[in-house]
């Protein structure tokens, strides 16, 4: 089976970016960790970027946790630096990206909750139950992209911190672009939803693009571009953000959005039904490059020093 191996090339040139994400569905825990160079919630790459400001300058780790829909943790911490250890290993700050023997995945985050500074400790373990998916440009003639690494893994879920131990199914891709994230490209929503034996991803794009979907099990992994764009039932956050008003994998819904991260930018949903799991996400990119909402963000963003 075709696995992980090495830390996918980083980015260098002012405006691009990386992150490497991965969830986790755990019994009643559910959690979300990036690893971020040229980080789309920093306010201050926004502005920085379009001066020369390097993608690396401006590193950061997110870690969320969450029991039955509920936040327990949120860490967001920016770095001004981040260090590859070695083809297999990323570090930023005291937390850690490593490809392991047999594509194994290894997220450890050692950091403090935004903005107050509790400590947190906690790791994500996955081991893939699927190849690799290819690289897939999002937006045609628009340099952004995304992989899955792992989209089906068996994960466990440790908070040391908390005192949390669970296992359940793991998720993990990546996204890069060589510009930033709505200076063209708008914002997009997507969702994973684990089936019973596969893992599905659609990714529904601004400009009339088509969707992508993507499947992947033990077989091997298949991307694919959807028909025309579907209208889906929508409601609006308190922060005027337009968002799902249900989880939908395919023609199947697995249920009501439950809004796990609301701002104005940006959302996290989940849903869950018998076997089917979905987790999703709304982001309007130029909202965010608004001068009052870049302020705002300062507010859930810890700075760091290297470590």
């Amino acid at each position: 089976m075709n696995t992980l191996r090495d830390i996918p090339a980083l980015p260098g040139e002012a405006g691009a970016y990386r992150w490497f994400y991965a969830d986790v569905t755990a019994g009643p825990f559910s959690a979300v960790c990036i690893f971020m160079l040229g980080s789309l919630f920093s306010p201050r790459y926004s502005v920085a970027a379009r001066r020369g400001g390097r993608p690396m300058e401006y590193s950061a780790v997110n870690f969320a946790l969450y029991h039955e829909g509920v936040r327990r943790l949120w860490v967001l911490s920016e770095y001004p630096h981040a260090q590859m250890e070695s083809p297999g290993r990323l570090r930023i700050g005291r937390s850690t990206l490593t490809y392991g023997e047999e594509g194994v995945v290894r997220m450890e985050v050692d950091d403090w909750t935004a903005p107050w500074g509790r400590p947190v400790s906690a790791r994500l373990t996955l081991e893939p139950l699927t190849p690799v998916g290819e690289v897939v440009r999002l937006m045609p003639e628009l340099p952004h992209y995304w992989q899955a690494l792992a989209p089906r893994a068996k994960a466990k879920l440790e908070v040391s911190s908390l005192g949390v131990t669970a296992e359940g199914l793991g998720y993990h891709d990546t996204n890069h672009g060589e510009e930033l994230l709505g200076a063209r490209l708008a914002g997009w929503h997507w969702a994973r939803t684990h089936r019973e034996d596969t893992t599905v991803v659609d990714y529904h794009l601004p400009d009339g693009v088509a969707p992508l979907r993507m499947t992947a099990c033990s077989s091997g992994v298949r991307c694919e571009r959807g028909d025309e764009p579907q209208s889906r039932p929508t409601v609006i956050t308190g922060w005027g953000l337009r968002v799902p008003s249900r989880l939908e994998s395919g023609d199947t819904v697995v249920g009501q959005a439950r809004l796990l991260e609301s701002s104005p930018f940006y959302a996290r949903l989940e849903a869950r039904k018998g076997a089917l799991d979905c987790m999703g996400e709304v982001a309007d990119f130029r909202r965010f490059h608004s001068p009052f909402i870049r302020w705002m963000a300062h507010f859930r963003t810890r700075l760091g020093r290297a470590a």
